[in-house]
C-alpha cells in the first residue's frame, strides 16, 4: 500500500461527500450560506470523516448511510472552529491557511454561519434514514444520532469549551489549571468529536457494543495524542506550515501539555497513546477484521507536522 496516493484518494472522495450535502447558496439567506460554505471549504485534512468512513468499512459496512453523517461531522467541526476564531473566543485571523470567516464576513455573520452549521449538520445527519436499507438499519441510525448529538453538545465538545474558558480567566488570576483539568478539556474539546466518528462509524456498521466501547477508547487515545502533537506544533511550527498563527497559547497564556509535562515528555506520550490505539485497531484482525489504511492513519496524524 503506498500511504499518500491512498490518503489522496480517500481525502478526494470525502470531500465529493461533503460538497453533495453542502446548502445552496440562494434566498434571503444567501450571505449566510456563503459564509458556511466558504468555512468547510476552506480546505483541512477531513480527519473526522475519514476515520469514520474507515471505522464504518472496519466493520464491514457498505453503502451510503454513512455519508451523511460523515458531512454532518464536518459540518460540526468546522462550526466549532469558526466560533473559536472570533474575537470572544481565540481572536485568529488565520485558519488553513485563509482569512478566519469573521474576517471576511464580519462577526455577527461568522456568529450565525457557525450557528447554521450545527443546525445544517442535523439537517444533514437524518438524511442517513432515507439511506439506510434492512431491518436494522433504522435503528443503528437513531443510535448513531444519540452518539453524534451526545459528543457535540454540553456533555462533549461544549463540555471541553466551557471548561477550557473558564481554566483561561482562572489563569488569568494567577490559578493554573491542573493536568485533570487539562485532560478532561483535552477529552471533550477535542477527542469527543473524534469519538463520535468511530463510534458512528462502527454502530452504522453493525458492530456490538464491546466493538463500540473499544472505538471510543481508541479514539480517546487518538484524540489526546492529536491535541499533544497541537500544543507541540504550537510551540514548534510555522505559519507557512500549518496555515495559521502560531504561539497562540503563549500569547493568550493558557496552560498546555506542553507547560505541564515538559516537551520530550509530551512528545513520548504522543507516541505511547497512538501505539495504543493502533493496538486497538490491530486487535479486530483476530477477527478477520483489519484495515491496514486506518492503523497508518492514526500514525501519520498524531504525528503530523501540520
Amino acid at each position: 500500500m503506498n500511504f499518500k496516493e491512498e490518503l489522496a484518494a480517500r481525502t478526494a472522495q470525502v470531500e465529493t461527500v461533503i460538497k453533495k450535502y453542502l446548502p445552496e447558496e440562494k434566498g434571503y439567506q444567501k450571505t449566510v450560506v456563503e459564509a458556511m460554505n466558504y468555512s468547510i471549504l476552506a480546505g483541512g485534512k477531513r480527519l473526522r470523516p475519514m476515520l469514520m468512513q474507515e471505522t464504518f468499512r472496519l466493520f464491514g459496512g457498505s453503502g451510503e448511510v454513512v455519508e451523511p453523517f460523515m458531512a454532518a461531522l464536518e459540518m460540526v467541526h468546522t462550526y466549532s472552529l469558526v466560533h473559536d476564531d472570533l474575537p470572544c473566543m481565540d481572536n485568529d485571523e488565520y485558519r488553513r491557511g485563509k482569512k478566519t470567516t469573521h474576517v471576511v464576513y464580519g462577526e455577527g455573520m461568522a456568529v450565525l454561519a457557525g450557528d447554521g452549521l450545527l443546525n445544517y449538520a442535523f439537517e444533514t445527519a437524518v438524511k442517513a434514514f432515507g439511506t439506510a436499507d434492512g431491518m436494522q438499519a433504522p435503528d443503528r441510525v437513531a443510535r448513531a444520532l444519540g452518539v453524534f448529538a451526545g459528543k457535540a453538545g454540553i456533555y462533549g465538545m461544549i463540555g471541553g469549551q466551557t471548561a477550557d474558558i473558564e481554566a483561561e480567566d482562572r489563569e488569568m488570576k494567577g490559578c493554573p489549571v491542573t493536568e485533570d483539568g487539562l485532560l478532561f478539556i483535552h477529552e471533550h474539546k477535542t477527542a469527543a468529536l473524534i469519538q463520535s466518528a468511530m463510534m458512528t462509524g462502527a454502530i452504522l456498521a453493525g458492530a456490538d457494543g464491546e466493538a463500540v466501547r473499544q472505538m471510543e477508547k481508541c479514539a480517546y487515545n487518538i484524540g489526546i495524542a492529536f491535541q499533544i502533537q497541537d500544543d507541540i506544533l504550537d510551540v514548534t511550527g510555522s505559519l507557512e506550515v500549518l496555515g495559521k498563527a502560531v504561539g497562540s497559547d503563549a500569547k493568550n497564556h493558557k496552560t498546555t501539555y506542553v507547560t505541564l509535562k515538559g516537551m520530550e515528555q509530551a512528545k513520548r506520550d504522543v507516541e505511547r497513546l497512538s501505539g495504543e490505539a493502533v493496538s486497538i485497531l490491530a486487535s479486530f484482525s483476530l477477527r478477520s477484521l483489519r484495515n491496514e489504511f486506518l492503523e497508518e492513519l492514526v500514525l501519520q496524524l498524531v504525528g503530523r507536522e501540520k
